[in-house]
């Protein structure tokens, strides 16, 4: 076998009896299955099979932060078909069956990210010990690139933690810290960092002598629940229905792997071990075949090349250090960077707003989620204490003269934000000014700043808490090192970075203009709002357009609007509906009048009631009903055109880019990869006659970028060897 494929296996042998088998991939800082796993671990198997000495093996990594990160993700874009894919499973299969079937018993010493086919490694082994550290994470994400665990994970996980726990973590992905993990049954024990080996080693001696681990008590809650539902076929079929139904409501059939994952487990139960095992395999092989797997895997990808890009051109170009963190506004979005900025980022905040009453509103938000952490037992009450002491309240700016950075969240106003730029001048004369508009030019904002070129959008996404974008702005005038240190807070505050050149809505909020306005417009020619809300949840949205604009605010929705009308013309004119909504004085959910119903009697779990009093409003009935296919295309073509046109125009740095910021920051289905893989997917030339023919039938709105027809004709792509560059329309206009 050539050196260069090992995945890393050394053996040392201790004078106890028991040997260490050291997972540690060379040249790589974390470790991942290649496709020699398997057979490098056979020999080392025979190797301990054969050596009477070794009484017992503990499984440890030799890299200082990090378990088994998972398979080598590498390796399954190379496979072109199912049976190559079958295969590998059933020979990593293989490998971990005859650990879990060794006599002499096998624990697993895990530090850092034990995921996937590490977890299924882990899995095999007799027991597992884990350390107390924060970034010890144990779980199946597979299903969050289309696939299904395949080296006996979905076998051995619910034997192991009861079944409804399993498929909680298969079909979420899910990861568990140490404490979860241990309540949940998964490992057997939680020790420090520094005597993780010593005490795996002990535990494996201890099963070696005969030790059985503990689990639940014969008579638990727990363990009763366990056998009424999962270990007879009643109870099984009654969690399974219930499952699949549960998970067809949520993916809306666009997912296949969460229902393979229902059938491979439900089959092993049903009939055993081994034949669950043949049946995983061939489910892993079908489904690394599949276009979502290839979709979700590519983005997982994208993300990871986003977490090395510094948002500089340059290479050289290096962000300076920040110490402090300045915020503008304690609204949900200020509170919410301030949280984010103290929690992952680790830095203190001084947070400034007008009145104490604001302050203490934005205070109490971020001591609200700090107290959701601890109820759920992911953070200690000190810990969230000591971060809430890191934030501190101000109505002036004392405490900004030494800030490197300050984000403004202020009301969304011209003025106002050059105002409060100004002032952050004066107050903190060195600080980068970073302002968190969704829809305003960036390059109006700082027209009248001593130094434009310290000037940066930080664009977060609504909660700020749990949306995973930032969306970096940058004029012509904003020096390249700003860029790069706004990325590198961005990352610290735990977020996917892209960044973007100014322009009237950026990228996202310019893209997602066009998409609720056909919404509307489709209601206001007498499309039921439920019609259209749910042909755009079955294309792969979370919400639909009409709930989105609900939730936004319908008048937040209108002023932005109107900024990209005067921007754009005709193409981006809001339908009329939407001036009629508000002279109704219909503002969405904030004031529980818009598109649905809203009020106390509603808070019930359930489907909403549309409020009907809106068709008489726009003076329409709601008895079109055109097909759902041509309801989504509708509303997703106006949102994947305007996405071109921002590439067209050098908005975007990369199509990766715009997809990342299409699928993290709106919601855009992640199994179709994000507008431009989804472009490349249909065929530039079919989405482009689609447009065509929807520009005939609805106006000229739908006529497609210039860069598409040119596309179309030079057959090119987005994403393949022959790819379109960004910026086209701007180096032609120069």
């Amino acid at each position: 076998m050539n050196d260069a494929l090992r995945p890393g296996l050394r053996l040392e042998r201790r004078v106890d009896g028991c040997a260490l088998l050291v997972i540690d991939v060379p040249g790589e800082p974390v470790n991942t299955l290649s496709a020699s796993f398997a057979d490098e671990m056979s020999h080392k198997l025979d190797e301990i099979e054969r050596d009477e000495s070794i009484a017992a093996v503990v499984l440890v990594s030799g890299k200082p932060e990090g378990f088994v990160a998972g398979a080598d993700l590498k390796l399954l874009s190379t496979l072109t078909t199912a049976n190559a894919a079958r295969e590998l499973s059933r020979s990593g299969q293989a490998a971990l069956d005859r650990i879990a079937k060794s006599r002499k018993p096998f624990v697993a010493a895990i530090h850092g990210a034990c995921l996937g086919g590490g977890l299924e490694l882990a899995l095999a082994c007799q027991g597992r010990v884990v350390t107390s550290d924060e970034r010890t994470k144990l779980g199946l994400p597979e299903v969050q690139l289309g696939l299904l665990p395949g080296l006996g994970g979905t076998q051995r996980l619910p034997r192991l933690v009861g079944l409804q726990t399993a498929l909680d973590l298969m079909l979420t992905g899910r990861q568990l810290d140490a404490r979860r993990a241990l309540r949940s049954g998964l490992v057997d024990e939680i020790v420090a960092r520094p005597v993780l080996e010593t005490a795996a080693v002990e535990h494996a001696l201890r099963l070696k002598n005969g030790a059985v681990p503990e689990r639940a008590p014969a008579f638990s809650k727990a363990a009763l629940l366990e056998l009424a539902l999962a270990r007879n076929p009643l109870g099984r079929k009654l969690v399974f229905d219930r499952a699949r139904k549960e998970t067809l409501a949520k993916t809306r059939g666009n997912y296949p792997a969460p229902i393979r994952i229902l059938e491979v487990v439900e089959a092993g139960l049903a009939k055993g071990l081994e034949r669950g095992l043949e049946l995983e395999s061939q489910a892993f092989g079908e489904l690394v075949a599949t276009p979502e797997s290839r979709e979700l895997i590519g983005i997982f990808f994208a993300t990871n090349e986003l977490k090395k890009d510094t948002g500089a051109d340059d290479p050289s170009v290096r962000p300076v250090p920040v110490h402090k963190l300045g915020v503008l506004g304690a609204g949900l979005m200020g509170a919410g960077i301030a949280y984010v900025s103290t929690a992952f980022a680790k830095l203190p905040v001084r947070l400034k707003d007008r009145d104490e009453a604001s302050l203490g509103k934005g205070l109490a938000y971020t001591r609200q989620i700090l107290d959701g952490r601890v109820r759920s037992r992911r953070m200690s009450p000190a810990e969230r204490d000591r971060l809430m002491s890191e934030i501190t309240a101000t109505k002036d700016y004392s405490g900004f003269q030494d800030i490197e950075l300050v984000i403004e969240a202020v009301f969304e106003d011209l003025t106002l934000k050059q105002r409060v730029l100004a002032e952050v001048e004066s107050a903190a004369p060195s600080a980068i000014f970073a302002s968190n508009t969704s829809s305003l030019p960036l390059s109006r904002i700082a027209e009248q700043a001593a130094h434009p070129e310290r000037v940066v959008g930080m664009h977060y996404f609504s909660p700020v808490e749990k949306m995973p974008l930032l969306e970096i702005v940058v004029t012509e005038r904003t020096a390249p090192w700003v860029t790069a240190t706004a990325v590198a807070v961005g990352k610290r505050q735990g977020k996917t970075v892209i960044v973007v050149h100014d322009g009237p809505g950026f990228y996202t909020s310019r893209i997602l203009g066009p998409y609720l306005n056909e919404a509307a417009q489709l209601v206001a020619e007498g499309v039921p709002i439920e019609l259209v809300d749910r042909a755009l949840v079955d294309f792969g949205f979370p919400v639909g357009p009409l709930t989105l604009i609900d939730e936004v605010g319908i008048d937040v929705a209108s002023k932005v609007g109107k900024i990209l009308h005067y921007a754009f013309g005709a193409r981006m004119q809001p339908p009329p509906a939407v001036e009629k909504l508000l002279a109704d004085e219909r503002k969405g959910r904030k004031n529980q009048r818009g598109f649905y119903v809203y009020g106390d009697d509603k808070k019930k779990k359930g489907k909403k009631e549309v409020d009907a009093s809106v068709y008489p409003l726009l003076g329409v009935r709601p008895d079109q009903e055109p097909s759902s296919v041509e309801v989504a295309e509708r509303c997703a073509l106006m949102f994947v055109n305007e996405a071109v046109r921002c590439f067209e125009e050098g908005i975007l740095r990369s199509a990766r880019d715009g997809d990342i910021g299409a699928v993290m920051g709106l919601g855009f289905p992640p199994f179709r990869g994000g507008p431009f893989r989804y472009i490349d997917a249909v065929g530039v030339a079919s989405l482009t006659a689609k447009l065509e023919a929807f520009a005939r039938k609805c106006g000229e709105r739908f006529e497609p970028s210039p860069l598409l027809v040119r596309m179309a004709s030079e057959g090119k792509t987005f994403h393949g060897p022959e790819r379109a560059t960004p910026g086209e329309a701007r180096r032609n206009s120069m």
